[in-house]
């Protein structure tokens, strides 16, 4: 059984930056794509971003493109999502997840396709 937990969010203002840490145990680690999503008040949890096993293939939603940066250590099985330049809609609960088979040449977006997830971190973006 795969765990994973959170950290690392917090209260920021418009234009700040936080990283997020998601700690895995259980599992491959390195072997298993990672994703990070959100879910605000009312609204689906969504994608945002994604990284492969190796850390070698990334991928984005639009809306963070070039602000949000996803990485992993494989060594400490842990993954990041250094988060800058941001903005009040941002604000979120954010959730890692990890997949139970093992990675391929494509990355997901879909929540459905993500079998692990941590208890979530809040981060709030004030005006």
């Amino acid at each position: 059984q795969v765990h994973l937990v959170e950290s690392g969010g917090g209260l920021v203002q418009t234009g700040g930056s936080l990283r997020l840490s998601c700690a895995a145990s259980g599992g491959t680690f390195s072997s298993s794509d990672m994703g990070w999503f959100r879910q605000a008040p009312g609204k689906e949890r969504e994608f945002v971003a994604a990284i492969s096993g190796s850390g070698g293939r990334v991928y984005y939603t639009d809306s963070v493109r070039g602000r949000f940066t996803i990485s992993r250590d494989n060594a400490k099985n842990t993954a990041y999502l250094q988060m800058n330049s941001l903005k009040p809609e941002d604000t979120a609960v954010y959730y890692c997840a990890t997949r139970r088979l093992l990675s391929t040449s494509l990355l997901y977006t879909s929540t459905l396709r993500y079998d692990y997830w941590g208890q979530g971190t809040q981060v709030t973006v004030a005006s």
